[in-house]
């Protein structure tokens, strides 16, 4: 494969040349006599461009589709389908944008007879010349690596696999446990065999490895499953498009779309779909600027009253668990008495479970009965560490005492967490983390924007019933 900066030199310059010998050749004479042909598109055709007009339409259109594949110039190891999907999609972007751009501004329309003609070209072009950049030389096979943090389980699950397997990512810490000194001196010369693998590194080189091997599969095997190790590594196959297997014994920490377990599971990183994703993110964005501004003269008035509640601070930070295990800090509106965790630390509060918290002040108690406590989560939606729908975070400390109870709790590690949730419009909390794992789950099986949508309509609606119940 291509080292990264000749990959994304030659990615780039090739979507820039095709684009603009699109539309020379949608202009040229042959397929003006073409298009004079369709009936739709016939009376387009005779307002060709010409001259410098010709070339700030190219101009205008390389530009617009070069930024549109902007994801695509990262090396991504991905299947031939899945290449071909992305690139077609991306075309479309641009296509929509060009179009966007000329309905708003006439003096960069593009013309719509030379849209046309461009749309087949590019969905058709582009995806070939993403397939031929990304393919093997000399037409090699599918290349995994295995990924873990004990030496025994690696050896032992390379013999049981029958995937070919360049070799296997392992800390150097990891052999101190052995007894033999050999195999550290051995490690400490540069490296290791084990079932004739070849050690290409520790944890810290994997998405070296994946894009200077061309890795399209990675099978992990660790004997914790940490946040630290195991999900950074499932961090790293996410960003570079890399498939991921893990042994059966692993399969309830991960996200499955397998119905069968042989040996290995493949795991599910990225269930949205790219485009889902960028209508989702935009989606996130507007909610939480609208929603910071529409409510401004609310945050204003809070402020006031927790203020003259008790004179205290007005903001509560919090820790709080995001995709993969990765820790974010959120803030809330105040809702208990000053310092309420440092006797008995981090707990459900008795409200989750239906009683009554002592801790609660009596502003924080009609805060969280009309979910006002929640608004400054806003700015954690607005920088992208939170969804506007998701499984709700939990703290660290609540996280790993539930998913040590619970089997499946770590595949809501999949998808960023949010403000409301299937959970949420339920009325389920942490108190009962087995009926909300169920909820949070069927969410990630199911999520899609439309289904979004319906969740916000009822978390909407549900606040608005609270905040009157709270009135009345």
């Amino acid at each position: 494969m291509l080292s990264g900066w000749q990959y994304r030199l030659r990615s780039v310059s090739g979507v820039a040349v095709i684009t603009a010998l699109a539309v020379v050749v949608a202009n040229s004479t042959v397929a003006h006599a073409l298009l004079t042909r369709l009936p739709v598109v016939g009376r387009l055709a005779a307002d060709a461009p010409m001259g410098a007009e010709l070339v700030f339409e190219m101009l205008t259109t390389v530009v617009i589709v070069t930024a549109a594949f902007l994801p695509l110039y990262k090396p991504r190891p991905r299947r031939i389908l899945d290449t071909v999907a992305l690139t077609q999609k991306r075309v479309m972007v641009a296509m929509v944008t060009l179009a966007a751009i000329g309905y708003f501004d006439y003096t960069y329309r593009l013309p719509r007879a030379t849209l046309i003609a461009i749309t087949p070209l590019l969905l058709v072009v582009l995806p070939a010349w993403f397939v031929w950049i990304r393919q093997r030389p000399n037409g090699d096979a599918e290349r995994a690596i295995i990924v873990g943090d004990d030496p025994s389980s690696i050896e032992e699950l390379a013999a049981d696999i029958d995937i070919p397997l360049l070799g296997y990512l392992c800390p150097t810490s990891a052999y101190r446990t052995t007894e033999s000194p050999n195999r550290i001196a051995a490690v400490a010369d540069g490296g290791f065999q084990l079932n004739g693998l070849d050690r290409l590194g520790g944890l810290s080189r994997i998405e070296d490895v994946l894009v200077e091997y061309d890795i399209d599969t990675v099978v992990l095997t660790f004997g914790h499953t940490d946040r630290a190790e195991f999900f950074g590594a499932l961090d790293a196959c996410y960003e570079h498009g890399v498939d991921v297997l893990v042994h059966r014994d692993h399969a309830d920490q991960v996200l499955s779309a397998d119905t069968n377990v042989g040996t290995l599971v493949t795991v599910d990183i990225e269930p949205w779909d790219i485009q889902d994703h960028i209508l989702k993110r935009s989606f996130d964005v507007l909610f939480s600027l609208f929603g910071l501004v529409v409510l401004s003269p609310v945050i204003c008035a809070i402020v006031v009253t927790i203020k003259l509640d008790d004179g205290g601070s007005i903001l509560y930070s919090q820790e709080r668990t995001a995709v993969f295990g990765e820790t974010f800090e959120v803030f809330k509106f105040r809702s208990m008495i000053e310092n309420a965790e440092d006797e008995i630390g981090a707990t459900i509060s008795d409200e989750d479970d239906g009683g009554i918290d002592p801790r609660v002040t009596r502003v924080g108690r009609v805060l969280r009965q009309t979910h006002l406590d929640e608004i400054p989560q806003l700015w954690a939606v607005l920088k992208g560490n939170m969804s506007v729908v998701g499984p709700r975070p939990e703290r660290p400390e609540l996280d790993s005492d539930i998913q040590s109870g619970v089997v499946d709790w770590r595949k809501r590690w999949f998808v960023k967490p949010g403000l409301t949730g299937l959970a949420q419009v339920n009325d389920v909390t942490g108190a009962e983390p087995d009926t909300k794992l169920r909820y949070d789950l069927q969410y990630v099986k199911q999520q899609s924007f439309t289904y979004d949508m319906k969740l916000v309509v009822r978390q909407i609606w549900k606040v608005m019933v609270d905040v009157l119940q709270t009135v009345r």
